[in-house]
Order: C-alpha cells, then structure tokens, then sequence
C-alpha cells in the first residue's frame, strides 16, 4: 500500500501534522520511536499552552495522543534508517526493516539532546549523567545537583528539581541567563538555587558516579570544584535527520532548510516542520502551528500533482 503522506516523528509537529492531514482525508502513516519528543522529556511544566493554564509535559502529550488517536491514521512504533527518493514520491525504511511508501514526506523528528563535550560527560551517563530531569530528577532526593544551561529548560529543571534535592546549581556560559523574565523571578525566589554565570565547564569528576564538577570563572581564569551528585544538561538539542542527508539543504547545524510559507524543502514532497528544521524560536506552540501548515503543505502538493482525485 501507498500511502498520500507519511510523518516521521511524534512530537507536538507530528501530531498536528497527522491530525491536519487526517482532516484532509490523506491516507497517512505516522512512524515515531515513542510520543511526546522533547515535550515529554523535558517540559516539566507548561504555563504558556493557550488555554490550558499550567499543565505538565506528560500530560498535554497525552492529550494530543489521544486527540490523534481519534483521527483516520496509521501509526507505527518504529525508527527510521533512510529516505530514499523513488519515481513516484519516497520509501521511508526503517530499523525494524520495514519499507513503507508514500507519495510525500513530512520530517518532523524533533532533536536529540545536545551534549557538552567535555571529559567524564560520557563515562558518566547513567552514574549521574542526565539529559531528562522528569526521568532522572527523583533519583536525586536530598542530593546536590547541577543544571547545566541557563535558558528556560534549565531554569525549569532547576525550578523542578527544587522539590527534590537538597541544593542545585545552574552553571550558565555567557554573562546573563537567556531564561524568560518569569522564570528568572521564580528561581530567584527559591533559596536552594544557586547561579553561576559566565562559566566554562572543564570536567565531570568522579569513581564510580559523579562526584563532582571542575570549572573555571571566565574572566579571572580561576578554577572551582564543586562536590554535586548529578548533572543534568539542558543546553538545547541537535537535529534527528540524518536519514534525509542528500534529499534536503542543511544549515550549520544540521537544521533542515525550508520554506517558512509551506515548510516545504528543497526537494518537492519533503516537508519539514518543528525543531528539526531551521526555525528560530523552538516552542511548543510554534512547533504545533508548523505542523499544521507542513500537513497543508502537503495537502496542496498532492492537489497541485493530481496525485489527489
């Protein structure tokens, strides 16, 4: 079977995307390891969803779950190893070494958490390690932790984690934290939250588990030691799309190029949409409304190639 279009992802773009195109009657498969994306891992609370008020990560993703699960698509729990181009439209192969076809593409895979690149950041993954504060924070009870990045995952993470450990510190790069002003007001009220701007991070120390954190004050040079538990990295993520190299134009940072009327890329039937592609502002919100205009996108270029009756 041939599908109108499939959607390579199950975050907040991916799930619009399937309910828009479900809407416009496409026969769609939507292929994700898991829902949610980085919504699920990393957004403990959400103040800023219209309408809903404060709500947490794992629960506005089971809203949208179960709001796409009402719709006429086909979902797969699969990963995807390449998209190859074909005559007619693409075949999306995947790690459980299934082939499935479609006439167009929408490539919302969201990212990966970026690492820091620093010794001892992978010997310690596990033993303290973390890129997901909602799966690792409650292991942390009573413990010192570090949050590492100051925009608003950071500031949240810390904010969360506040309830658990005993003291958290958040190690900042540039002079000033990049969180919202909001943010920013509530950590400072939290007592047990300490942050350190204009750091540089030299090195994760510990035996068995994290013991420890070493880093130097930018601007005298002079080095600390901080004794922490755990390490929790929020300083962004990089693009899932390597299995869509040589179909689309990348930017510096792997962050596939689009046009921002249609999402679509350079390669006619490829639509990307989310945090995957070159956007600036990476939100929840954004992401669905990309979505959206992904799967219409879609929609338009089936009708325009009268692959749509």
């Amino acid at each position: 079977m041939k599908y109108h279009l499939i959607i390579i992802g199950g975050g907040p773009a991916g799930i619009t995307a399937g309910i828009y195109a479900s809407r416009q009657n496409l026969k769609t498969l939507l292929i994700t390891k898991d829902f949610g994306g980085q919504m699920a891992r990393k957004a403990v609370e959400i103040e800023n969803y219209p309408g809903l008020g404060k709500v947490s990560g794992l629960e506005l993703i089971q809203r949208f779950e179960k709001h796409l699960n009402g719709q006429e698509i086909t979902i797969k729990k699969d990963e995807i190893s390449r998209v190859e181009k074909k005559k007619e439209g693409f075949a999306v192969l995947t790690k459980k070494n299934k082939k499935y076809e479609s006439f167009s593409l929408i490539i919302a895979s969201g990212g990966d958490p970026r690492p820091l690149e620093v010794p001892g950041e992978k010997e310690f993954i596990g033993k303290g390690v973390s890129y997901c504060v909602t799966c690792d924070g409650p292991l942390f009870k009573d413990k010192n932790v570090a949050v590492i990045g100051g925009g608003n995952a950071g500031f949240e993470a810390a904010i969360f984690l506040s309830k658990i450990a005993r003291k958290i510190f958040i190690f900042e790069s540039s002079e000033e934290p990049k969180a919202d002003a909001q943010n920013q007001k509530e950590v400072k009220k939290i007592k047990k939250i300490t942050l350190l701007t204009n750091v540089l991070l030299k090195e994760i120390q510990g035996r068995d588990f994290v013991e420890a954190i070493l880093y130097q004050k930018k601007d005298t040079r002079e080095n600390f030691i901080v004794p922490i538990n755990g390490i929790f990295i929020e300083i962004g993520s990089q693009p899932a799309t390597s299995f869509v190299k040589g179909l689309v134009d990348f930017n510096e940072r792997d962050e596939i190029k689009v046009d921002f009327e249609t999402y679509a890329t350079k390669t006619p039937g490829i639509f990307a949409a989310g945090d995957c592609n070159v956007g600036r502002y990476k939100q929840i919100v954004t992401a669905c409304g990309e979505g959206a205009k992904a799967a219409l996108g879609a929609y338009d270029y089936l009708r325009k190639n009268k692959i749509l009756k």
